[in-house]
């Protein structure tokens, strides 16, 4: 009796293919070899998202829209809403009273 090659009768696995990518969305990998070319899309295109492992890790933004988001680090903001509510007359006096004391022992 003769073996037979069962392999050359099935059919070729289909190779993995990386599944593809969305616009605006970026392989870390991808991302860090064209670099260059995000950096051009965050111009042009906005903001853009880098996946590491098919999670979202980063979004990388324009410099300007950092700053914008960022805001006023002063709290300029806060100063003026609280300015601005309708409660601002009333007096705010903060209550103190004294820690407990605990006897440690060293």
């Amino acid at each position: 009796m003769t073996r037979s090659n069962k392999k050359s009768f099935l059919a070729p696995k289909p190779r993995k293919t990386s599944p593809k990518r969305r616009s605006g969305h970026w392989l870390l990998q991808d991302a860090k070899a064209r670099f260059s070319e995000l950096v051009r899309r965050v111009r042009s295109e906005g903001p853009q998202h880098v996946t590491v492992r098919g999670r979202d890790e980063v979004v990388v933004i324009a410099a300007e829209e950092f700053r914008r988001l960022q805001g006023n680090l002063k709290g300029q903001a806060l100063i003026d809403a609280m300015q601005a509510s309708p409660h601002r007359d009333i007096a705010l006096e903060p209550s103190r009273s004294p820690m407990p004391v605990r006897d440690v022992a060293l």
